[in-house]
């Protein structure tokens, strides 16, 4: 379920449309590259988790490949990417929630504030309800997108007319092709698709949890990847041949667009609590990793003693409240800035996804190359074609990078932050590396 949560949320459900007027139909190609990276990326993991299973994750990885400081970036740039995600998350429900005339007069800060607290308390009380919230909120979404899907192929069959076009392969042909703008929009939507993935990478975090991952993981990972060619590219290539790629529009879920077009009463108020359920998804799943990953960043003293806390019922208690502690300055953002709250964060989470994707492929570059020193044993489970894939998939994540600066201004603001990101980083490494190397006995 947690593959599920981390393959399918708002990218497709809310940001397809946007997408599908920029770039067309083509915009299912560059679903299938990406979503084909994101597999390479949580099938490195996979291996890494069935070499050693660990519930500080890549983190724990990066600690024993890349040596304490590949553990402290790598730590801290995820905690950066799920803490700007988290306010993102808070700033999206508020939003959705705004959609309902009754709860319009609410602010958006007490909306984002009381998501918050929803969700926080919930995370604290066990790992088993954080599992069982997040069956619901991907039943939600999966059961929606099958729905949808069911109803889109039967309309394809039927040549029902939908907003006075006869759905089929025609509409991709005959409205500009794959390509209507060219290949420069369709380039420029690589770096949003990325970030549509993002959390993919939860899976593994996950499976020190799990009672027996190494029949629990290949299972998950592997399922990950015709999710991703069912419910991604599918889904996108269902939009194109039901309605003009034109038809579509940012802000609006192409869900909405094609349901409201043969009029299905209240699409919107249905789309929206799915768009709802998947930020919810979201927030708990962030809440959930950074839990993890700072108590293990906790034990080896690159982040603070307390962050390591455990309540009664075995949850790091003091690293799930310093995430929450974080997102409650997004609840100051939707209070002084609620129009931008958003886009401020977003971009910035993006960076450390990009940063956390690689540090993993890195690590499993190392972990090949020891193995084939005879230090270690692959498992069974593997990462195909290794080493080209990690090689291709890092070059992948360079040019994502490089196509930031083009999207402007967010992209660009955001890149041009990075050094102060990496002064900062420097500053935490010298502040706890005589805590770090007591702790490892040197």
């Amino acid at each position: 379920m947690i593959a599920i949560g981390g393959a399918i949320g708002t990218g497709l459900f809310l940001g397809a449309g946007g997408r599908l007027n920029q770039a067309g139909p083509a915009l299912a190609i560059v679903y299938g590259v990406c979503g084909l990276f994101a597999f390479f990326v949580v099938r490195a993991l996979g291996e890494l988790v069935l070499h050693r299973p660990s519930s500080g994750a890549f983190v724990s990885y990066a600690r024993e490949f890349l040596g304490e400081k590949g553990a402290f970036v790598a730590g801290w740039m995820y905690f950066l990417n799920w803490a700007t995600t988290g306010i993102a998350d808070i700033t999206a429900i508020a939003l959705y929630a705004h959609f309902w005339s009754f709860l319009t007069p609410v602010p958006q800060w007490v909306l984002a504030l009381g998501a918050l607290a929803v969700v926080l308390s919930l995370n604290l009380i066990s790992v088993r309800l954080f599992g069982e919230m997040e069956f619901w909120f991907a039943i939600v979404k999966v059961a929606t997108l099958v729905a949808f899907m069911v109803i889109g192929i039967v309309l394809l069959v039927l040549q029902h007319p939908i907003d006075g076009h006869s759905p089929g392969p025609q509409l991709i042909l005959g409205s500009g092709g794959l390509l209507p703008n060219g290949i420069v929009p369709l380039v420029l939507v690589v770096q949003g698709v990325v970030f549509a993935y993002a959390a993919v990478e939860m899976v593994g975090v996950a499976a020190g949890e799990t009672e027996k991952p190494a029949e629990v993981m290949p299972r998950a990972i592997n399922s990950i990847m015709w999710r991703i060619a069912v419910f991604y590219v599918g889904s996108v290539v269902l939009l194109s041949m039901l309605l003009p790629w034109s038809a579509y529009k940012s802000g609006e879920s192409p869900f909405v667009t094609v349901l409201s077009s043969i009029g299905v009463p209240a699409a919107g108020d249905v789309m929206n609590l799915v768009v709802l359920t998947a930020a919810l998804s979201s927030l708990n799943s962030g809440l959930y990793a950074t839990g993890r990953i700072l108590r293990s960043m906790s034990a080896s003293g690159s982040a603070p003693r307390f962050v390591g806390v455990m309540n009664r019922n075995q949850v790091p208690f003091g690293g799930i409240m310093l995430t929450g502690a974080v997102c409650v300055l997004g609840v100051g953002l939707n209070a002084v800035v609620p129009s931008s709250a958003f886009e401020i964060v977003l971009n910035f989470s993006a960076v450390a996804i990009v940063s956390t994707w690689a540090l993993i492929v890195v690590c499993h570059l190392v972990f090949v190359r020891r193995t084939r020193e005879g230090k270690l044993r692959r498992p069974s489970y593997r990462l195909p074609w290794s080493p080209y894939t990690q090689v291709v998939t890092l070059v992948f994540l360079a040019a994502v990078v490089v196509l930031m600066w083009f999207d402007e201004p967010a992209g660009r603001v955001t890149l041009l932050c990075v050094p102060l990101i990496a002064a900062l980083l420097v500053a935490g490494w010298f502040a706890v590396r005589r805590r770090v190397a007591a702790l490892a006995g040197e």
